[in-house]
């Protein structure tokens, strides 16, 4: 998919169609994971239809259908070389 050919709306829209497509296929209503989530149904609903909502939100749901671990490979954790991390180390004691 060619993210950076979409307009952010597009992405969101995107976004929202495969968060409903895994809410179905795990068999959960929206209310089922709204009251897991802790937030609404309309944030929900909002959210599957690529509407605009919170970060917090949208974290709340990807917990309650198990893809957080998904946040890895959307932004790797930066792995510091270790002739880096003796740089590092190395400063701190000249202070």
């Amino acid at each position: 998919m060619d993210w950076y050919g979409m307009a952010d709306t597009q992405i969101m829209s995107e976004l929202g169609k495969r968060i409903k497509a895994t809410r179905q296929r795990k068999k959960y209503a929206q209310a089922e994971v709204a009251e897991r989530a802790g937030i609404s149904t309309f944030t929900i609903s909002q959210m599957e239809n690529g509407k605009n909502t919170s970060l917090a939100s949208l974290i709340a749901v990807m917990r309650v259908l198990k893809l957080l671990d998904n946040f890895d490979s959307l932004i790797p954790q930066q792995v510091i070389s270790p002739v880096a991390l003796l740089a590092r180390t190395t400063k701190k004691r000249r202070k």
